[in-house]
């Protein structure tokens, strides 16, 4: 009762932190944290694929993502610690479970998302830039940026929230100029389908399309923040969730509409070249400048909050110990936001966009199914307990249609990116399980973690 008391007042958690998140608040954080750098370069990859069907495709992509995050508001109303996706499941299946999903999420996610947007970035730059085509000077430019991103983080989380910031604003406002503008040009021929498009290449497209969906479940690991959790998770998910929608399908129809089937041959920067056939070379410049822009900021909201969740796993004893050290100057996880930094530049310079955003949605519609399955399992598990949070009507339907939906997407793994993440998966086990070990052997009998005597140091 005083937890939900807190909860109401806003006066505070369980975890000693303030509940200041209400309904626009978290509808606009699930916004910021969608709306990327993807948008920028996928129109004409979907083109390429469906063509003028492409709208299928974001309607497709959207009515999952809706289904999945009705899945998210309900664990997340009942759920309310801080950690989103890592704490429902933990919750659901233990430790095991939680630690997949944690490294899926900073490492197949995070890490081969942040390198994916980082290629649309350079491409995109390459366009005034033409040097950014070498494969060498594009692993320099790799270097620095992320080098960048690791000082400026390493110095302190201020100067890091600061950073983020900046590409707030920046992301929405080229694209609804475009919008706006781009409408003029829109002309009816472009949207003459020349027959429905297989399931086949559907699902194909439609899983690289679900990179520019993910991101919204982020959001939720404030759940220690959020005020009155029932009403705010599931209105703000599905606020910012249909905002997004509708600002894709828009993107897209005006893409298509004024490109037509010159829109999958853009393949480096669509947008800009659908803002210079309908506002010049002043249009591309400024949607070029704002993606970049985008993307920027986009990375370093990034690179400040996925080495924290390295950090975490290393002080609750999932990763190596010296992920956890912290710098007595700047009072920062240096070596987590190292490790972090070396691994995003390594995917980004050895990958294009469309592979790593491949395997970023594979990646993410793993933690996607692993939050359903919890929330069907909670629903079994806490059948009989009275419960004040939000619950999806329609019994299991909703989280079974999405089920469904997300294996379909799966399917449409190529053989090579399912190989690879299965084998991950396996290692991850085996890493698990290691450290499991190691954690045992250092346990006293009272379960206390063993400290070494000054001769063991030595």
């Amino acid at each position: 009762m005083a937890d939900q008391k807190s909860e109401m007042t806003g006066s505070g958690s369980s975890e000693g932190l303030k509940r200041e998140i209400g309904v626009v608040g978290l509808s606009a954080n699930v916004i910021n944290c969608i709306v990327g750098g993807g948008i920028f370069v996928l129109p004409a990859i979907v083109a390429a694929g469906l063509g003028p069907a492409s709208i299928l495709a974001y309607l497709l992509c959207g009515v999952l993502i809706i289904l999945i995050m009705l899945c998210f508001a309900e664990i997340g109303s009942s759920i309310t610690v801080s950690g989103g996706a890592y704490a429902y499941v933990e919750e659901a299946f233990g430790p095991f479970a939680g630690f997949l999903v944690n490294t899926l999420f900073w490492f197949g996610f995070g890490i081969f998302s942040d390198a994916a947007i980082a290629n649309a970035m350079a491409d995109m730059l390459a366009i005034p830039f033409a040097w950014l085509n070498h494969q060498i000077y594009r692993a320099l430019f790799f270097l620095l940026l992320f080098g960048w991103y690791a000082w400026i983080n390493i110095r302190g989380v201020k100067q890091g929230i600061t950073m983020v910031k900046i590409g707030t604003l920046a992301k929405l406002i080229p694209l609804l100029i475009l919008i706006t503008v781009g409408w003029t040009g829109v002309t009816a021929s472009n949207f003459t389908w020349t027959g429905w498009p297989l399931a086949k290449d559907l699902g194909e497209v439609s899983l690289i399309l679900i990179f520019a969906f993910g991101g919204g479940e982020i959001a939720l690991n404030a759940s220690g923040e959020i005020i009155n959790s029932k009403r705010t998770v599931p209105l703000g998910i599905l606020y910012g969730i249909g905002t997004v929608i509708i600002l894709y399908v828009l993107i897209q129809f005006v893409s298509q509409g004024v490109l037509g089937a010159e829109l999958p041959s853009h393949t480096r920067a669509p947008l800009a070249a659908v803002a210079e056939k309908v506002m010049h070379k002043g249009g591309s410049i400024l949607i070029i400048a704002g993606g970049v822009i985008s993307i920027f900021g986009t990375l370093g909201g990034d690179n400040l909050s996925y080495p924290r969740l390295l950090f975490a796993g290393a002080r609750n004893g999932l990763y190596p110990g010296f992920l956890s050290f912290v710098s007595k100057r700047f009072s920062t996880p240096v070596w987590a936001i190292v490790v972090y930094t070396t691994l995003v530049v390594i995917c980004a310079t050895s990958g294009g966009f469309k592979p790593l955003a491949i395997i970023s949605s594979a990646t993410l519609l793993l933690i996607y199914l692993s939050v359903v399955l919890s929330t069907i399992k909670l629903r079994f598990r806490d059948r009989s307990k009275p419960r004040d949070t939000f619950k999806i009507p329609g019994g299991l339907t909703i989280p079974v249609l999405a089920l469904i939906t997300i294996i379909w997407f799966l399917v449409h793994l190529a053989r090579k990116e399912a190989l690879g993440i299965l084998s991950f998966l396996i290692l991850l086990s085996v890493i698990y399980a290691v450290l499991m070990i190691i954690r045992r052997k250092n346990l006293s009998p009272d379960g206390k973690i063993m400290k070494k005597s000054k001769d063991q140091q030595a």
